[in-house]
C-alpha cells in the first residue's frame, strides 16, 4: 500500500462509522459556502459534469445510499463516492459504476469517466479514484534546466502505446519503456514521477479510460505532449484546448521528434503552454469547492430522477 493511502484509509473509514445524519445535518452550510462570485463557475462545472436535463425514472436496479457497502466494490472508489453520497438521505436511490469504463449506460449513471464524443449524458461523473487520478508533485526544477528529450512510462497494452513503443524505442529524442511486464524487465523499466520531470517533455497517452498522468504533467514545469483526448473525467479533458494547454500529437505520433525540436528551441511558447496548463488545474484544488460541486453534482441527479 502506499504511504498517502493510510491517511485516506484511515480517515475514511473512521467516517463509515459516524453516524450519516451528522453529514446531513451540515450539508446545507457547505452549499452554503460557495460565494455568489463563483456561481456562474460552479453551474457550468456542475451541469458538465451531470448534463441531464429533463426528469427520469429509476428502476428497480438503483441501489439506496444508505445501503451501500465497501464490499465487492474498488475500495478508493467507494469511499470517493460515499464522500458525497453520505451527505444524502439513505432512501435517496442512484445507478453507480465503480471502475474504468469507456461506454455510456443506457440509464444515468454515476461514474468516473465516458467518452467526450457523442450523446454521453448518461454518465454523471463524479471525482472517484482521486488518491491516484488526482495524485500531484512538486516540481523545482525550471523548464530550461530539463532535458531535451520526451519521456513516456506506461503500460503498454493498447494499441497507441504498443505504437509509440514500437516506432521511438531507439529513438534519441524519446525514452519510452513498458512498465507493463513483469520481472526484471519491469524493475529496470520503472521511471518515478519525480524522474519524469527532469525531461521538458512528458508523453500522456489514454489506458483503460482516461491517462492517469495527465494531471500531474499539467500541474509540473515540463510540457505534456498528448494525442486529442477521446474519455474524459472530472478533469474535463473534453475542454482542453491543443496547443494551448498541451502539444497535441498526430494519431500516429508522425513528428514527435519535430515537435520536441521546436519546443526544446521555443522556450517561450513552451512554457506559455505550461502556464496555462498549470492554471487549469489550480481550479482543482480547492478542496471545500470541489465537495460543494460533488454535492451538487448529486443533488441534480436526485432531483432530476423524481426524489
Amino acid at each position: 500500500m502506499h504511504r498517502e493511502k493510510i491517511p485516506f484509509y484511515t480517515e475514511n473509514i473512521i467516517k463509515d462509522l459516524i453516524p450519516r445524519v451528522f453529514f446531513r445535518r451540515n450539508i446545507h452550510r457547505l452549499l452554503e459556502s460557495i460565494s455568489e462570485s463563483k456561481r456562474d463557475y460552479i453551474d457550468y462545472r456542475v451541469n458538465y459534469y451531470n448534463k441531464l436535463n429533463t426528469p427520469f425514472t429509476l428502476d428497480e436496479s438503483a441501489v439506496e445510499c444508505g445501503k451501500l457497502t465497501v464490499k465487492g466494490h474498488p475500495s478508493t472508489y467507494y469511499y470517493d463516492l460515499m464522500e458525497s453520497a453520505r451527505y444524502f438521505d439513505p432512501h435517496l436511490r442512484i445507478n453507480y459504476f465503480l471502475g474504468d469504463i469507456k461506454h455510456v449506460p443506457d440509464k444515468p449513471t454515476l461514474l468516473k469517466t465516458r467518452p467526450i464524443a457523442g450523446d454521453n449524458q448518461n454518465s454523471v461523473l463524479l471525482k472517484l479514484n482521486k488518491i491516484r487520478h488526482f495524485r500531484l508533485f512538486n516540481d523545482t526544477i525550471p523548464f530550461e534546466q530539463k532535458l531535451d528529450m520526451a519521456v513516456f512510462r506506461g503500460a503498454c497494452y493498447q494499441e497507441a502505446r504498443k505504437q509509440l513503443l514500437n516506432n521511438f524505442h531507439n529513438s534519441p529524442l524519446v525514452d519510452v519503456a513498458d512498465t507493463g511486464r513483469y520481472g526484471d524487465v519491469k524493475r529496470k523499466n520503472l521511471m518515478c514521477e519525480t524522474e519524469q520531470m527532469k525531461y521538458k517533455f512528458i508523453i500522456s497517452i489514454e489506458g483503460n479510460d482516461v491517462a492517469t498522468n495527465l494531471k500531474w504533467i499539467m500541474h509540473s514545469n515540463s510540457l505534456c505532449f498528448m494525442r486529442k483526448p477521446r474519455i474524459e473525467s472530472w478533469f474535463m479533458e473534453g475542454i482542453l484546448i491543443p496547443d494551448f494547454h498541451y502539444v497535441q500529437l498526430n494519431d500516429d505520433f508522425s513528428y514527435l521528434e519535430e515537435k520536441i525540436a521546436y519546443y526544446s528551441h521555443h522556450i517561450d511558447e513552451a512554457k506559455m503552454i505550461i502556464h496555462n496548463a498549470n492554471a487549469y488545474v489550480s481550479q482543482f484544488l480547492d478542496n471545500v469547492q470541489e465537495r460543494a460541486i460533488s454535492l451538487l453534482v448529486m443533488k441534480k441527479y436526485f432531483a432530476l430522477s423524481g426524489q
